[in-house]
């Protein structure tokens, strides 16, 4: 999810912005039901719309609304589908995050919400794999290979002291320091890529091979870890299937130090959590990182620039659907950090809570 949408969509006020998100599904028949589903939630949409505004005023909108069942293929479906309309804006965003609930936004600014969860957990990264036939160095986005790496180092050809497999041969030692050598000129070549690219890297290859790269690595850490590679199955879909099981389970990991970094940070006087003082603090540019529970949003009603009242009924007019979206917004756009979680063990401070620079 690149930056630059969420801040176009972000910034947009317009009278009304549509916010239409959904589960969905990837394969049929289930994803027959989505059809279904995205045309009431269209409806809906247009029945809000035409008893709160003007007709005529918004018919380009109601233009686009009506065409949105048709444009939408379920056959391509990912896991949710969010929709953004304007009288001047339509995008359309297929997501691999579920939302918590279908659900229709209508107000002065669009529901990026599921937008910003999509842009934390998007992950860009680099994919190595050994294998008999040669080294490849490729580009992967989340669970999509989508590119190779050819330059000066990759791909290598294949090392004739490089086995894969525990193949008997006439001098082990000799050979095992070949292969240390080789895995050494590779992870050369792997950081020189990470230094120009910043991304980290798993590796595919055997459990033996990346002990031995771990070894003789210059920056360990650059390697996010490593699934064992199965020759049978090699092609790019299968390989990022593993690469990102190994990705998920960092970004949990992360989510954990998050919580606890949140936690320790209350010692220390640097922890709100009332939400109007959270608004005001990331408004300010305090925010240093945001945590969320998946099942909190709020609607408000604003009175000026820096305080709102709580509403309960997100329908009625002039209403913001949920604050946390400007909210996390705001600290990314400053240069702070935001998770959304489902760990309950949030809640020991609130559904929300802010940690302050100072």
């Amino acid at each position: 999810m690149k930056n630059e949408k969420i801040e176009r969509l972000t910034s947009e006020i317009s009278k009304p912005c549509v916010t239409i998100s959904m589960n969905t599904h990837r394969t049929h028949p289930a994803n027959a039901q989505d059809t279904i589903g995205l045309k009431n939630l269209c409806k809906e949409a247009e029945t809000r719309l035409i008893a709160e505004f003007d007709k005529k005023a918004i018919a380009p909108l109601l233009e686009k609304l009506e065409q949105i069942p048709s444009e939408i293929d379920a056959n391509y479906n990912l896991d949710s589908l969010h929709i953004f309309l304007s009288n001047n804006t339509k995008e359309i965003i297929k997501s691999l995050w579920k939302v918590k609930e279908n659900k229709v936004y209508i107000s002065d600014t669009f529901a990026i919400r599921s937008l910003i969860k999509e842009y934390n957990r998007s992950e860009n990264y680099l994919v190595l794999l050994l294998s008999q036939s040669g080294v490849k160095l490729l580009e992967a986005l989340n669970y999509t290979i989508v590119g190779e790496i050819e330059n000066d180092d990759f791909p290598f050809a294949k090392n004739p002291h490089f086995n894969t497999e525990s193949q008997k041969i006439s001098d082990p030692k000799a050979a095992d320091n070949m292969v240390r050598e080789f895995l050494n000129e590779v992870d050369k070549a792997v950081v020189k890529v990470h230094n120009s690219t910043n991304q980290y890297c798993v590796v595919i290859c055997t459990e033996d091979n990346y002990s031995r790269l771990m070894q003789v690595a210059d920056k360990p850490n650059v390697y996010l870890g490593y699934a064992n590679i199965d020759y049978n199955h090699i092609a790019n879909h299968q390989i990022s299937a593993h690469a990102w099981e190994i990705i998920k389970e960092k970004q949990k990991q992360h989510r954990t130090e998050a919580i606890n970094e949140m936690k320790e940070a209350v010692g220390q006087s640097k922890v709100i959590t009332d939400l109007s003082d959270i608004y005001r603090a990331v408004k300010e540019g305090k925010g240093d990182l945001l945590i969320a529970h998946n099942s909190f949003n709020q609607a408000v009603k604003m009175n000026n620039e820096f305080s709102f009242d709580l509403v309960e009924d997100a329908t009625l007019p002039n209403v913001i659907d949920d604050i946390t979206s400007e909210i996390a917004w705001e600290v990314i756009s400053k240069k702070g950090r935001v998770v959304f979680t489902d760990h309950d063990d949030i809640k020991t401070l609130g559904n929300i809570a802010l940690k302050v620079r100072y």
